[in-house]
């Protein structure tokens, strides 16, 4: 290999330079861009938003679909409460808790509401069949709900007030979240948890009646906990991320009441929160917009227990299935055309158990073709393990492809006979363009709570949840949801 000495080095830079200079003398000199002015008061005018908005001036689309929000995460949060990911953290944590000032759906523990809020945080992703923003993959309700609800517990709050703070906790993660996404999710960051945190200290301020200023500490303080990394995806790790945003926003909140302060500009500072964790910052998802414009009404809802870039393939495998009366022995291979992503959050191949089967495209095919559905019972220890399923996926082909979009698939299925069925989806059912409808919500519900709280309860539980705008005591639904 040839050397380079250091004076080779220097006069071989000097060289360059010299060049630099006679081209620089030749051409007209330029000034140097201006650098763009940095942001100022982005922290500011959400926190004035927050503090200001007025419950009665949310249109009654936003309302309602808050009302959507909020009873979907209580029945996830009652379906995930016996799985063993909660088992291990009550034991954990229980003797730790403070004063029992809030309960826990679907048990009958009660714990301080910082360890509450983070325990039905964790409960509500278990599943991973929480609402989602599907323009940032935020799951919203998970941080928000969990936080204020705690708090509900342990301070007098209504109904209406408790709704419009969820949604306005929910309007702001995802507006915070459409300023980073897609790169700051890109790099690694689980963004439900990293932006789930402001929308739990926007929504428990917004009910502990914080001042501006007061509000503008808040966010500060929840910029500074950034939860949640992608690696854990597939582990009990990953229902932590919202379960501490929820804790953690809730915590911001506290401080703050207190006159515990923070930069004002912890959002859009040169070192804060958005330009050090992230390539990208648009400030005017942030602050452009606000009551105008609601992120807050394009939640979603999963019908399916997994990871939203699956659904579109469940769908197809669903409806193939279901058309075709299609049995396992019949088929020989599943083509997909997906879009990246599917591969790249649920490429794996052989999992191991439930949670990990919720980031395998090929079990969720396998056991859509089999069982014809894509719930909870879906993605158990039992289904993965199942040898028919399990044979099954060892057909599903899935390949990226050019121009196949996140929401999109095209599904071909070759059959033992030569035969070929295909479709194509273009927004699976869950989907903003494909609603679940109320009546689908509260199936998915039932089933959830079926076998851990008895049919009359669910009924007053699901009919509680409807009623939050006109509640007296929001905490009534808390104390509802609980098992005796």
């Amino acid at each position: 290999m040839t050397r380079i000495d250091r004076r080779t080095l220097i006069g071989a830079a000097g060289l360059a330079l010299a060049a630099g200079g006679a081209q620089a003398a030749a051409e007209p000199a330029t000034a140097p861009p201006t650098p763009a002015a940095p942001p100022r008061d982005v922290t500011r005018t959400l926190a004035r938003y927050v503090v200001q908005a007025r419950g009665e001036d949310l249109p009654e689309a936003v309302r309602r679909e808050g009302t959507r929000t909020f009873l979907n995460w209580v029945g996830v949060a009652i379906g995930g409460s016996h799985h063993e990911t909660l088992d291990v953290a009550v034991a954990a944590l229980k003797p730790f808790s403070g004063p029992p000032q809030a309960g826990l759906f679907g048990r009958p523990e009660r714990f301080d509401i910082m360890n509450a809020a983070f325990l039905n945080g964790v409960s509500s992703h278990i599943f991973d069949y929480d609402d989602t923003h599907l323009k940032t993959v935020i799951h919203p309700a998970g941080p928000v709900a969990s936080a204020i609800l705690a708090l509900a517990e342990m301070q007098p709050v209504s109904g209406p007030d408790f709704l419009t703070a969820l949604v306005l906790g929910v309007e702001t993660e995802c507006r915070i979240g459409n300023a980073v996404y897609p790169n700051h999710y890109d790099v690694g960051w689980h963004i439900t948890g990293t932006a789930g945190v402001f929308g739990a200290a926007a929504a428990a301020g917004r009910l502990m009646g914080l001042s501006e200023q007061q509000m503008v500490w808040a966010l500060g303080l929840a910029a500074s906990q950034p939860v949640g990394l992608r690696e854990s995806f597939g582990s009990m790790n990953k229902s932590f991320n919202p379960g501490r945003a929820a804790a953690n926003g809730l915590f911001a909140a506290i401080l703050a009441a207190k006159n515990y302060t923070s930069s004002d500009g912890m959002i859009e500072a040169k070192r804060g929160w958005a330009n050090t964790i992230s390539t990208k910052q648009d400030y005017r998802e942030i602050t452009e917009g606000l009551g105008s414009r609601y992120e807050a009404a394009l939640n979603t809802y999963k019908p399916f227990a997994c990871g939203i870039v699956m659904h579109p393939a469940i769908d197809a495998a669903v409806r193939l299935r279901n058309e075709n009366r299609l049995t396992p022995d019949q088929i020989r291979r599943v083509d997909l055309a997906v879009h990246p992503l599917v591969l790249e959050l649920t490429g794996k191949t052989a999992p191991r158990s439930g949670l990990e089967g919720k980031f395998s495209i090929y079990h969720a095919v396998a056991v859509a073709l089999v069982e014809g559905a894509g719930g909870e019972k879906q993605f158990s220890d039992r289904a993965v393990r199942d040898p028919v399923i399990t044979e099954l996926r060892g057909k599903v082909v899935p390949t990226v492809t050019p121009g196949v979009k996140p929401e999109q698939v095209d599904m071909t299925i070759t059959l033992a006979d030569g035969r070929t069925l295909t479709r194509h989806i273009e927004h699976a059912v869950g989907s903003v363009e494909n609603p679940m409808s109320d009546a689908d919500l509260e199936r998915k519900f039932v089933d959830l709570a079926e076998g851990i709280l008895p049919d009359a309860q669910i009924r007053r539980v699901m009919a509680l949840c409807w009623d939050i705008g006109r509640l007296k005591d929001a905490g009534e639904v808390a104390r509802a949801g609980v098992q005796a």
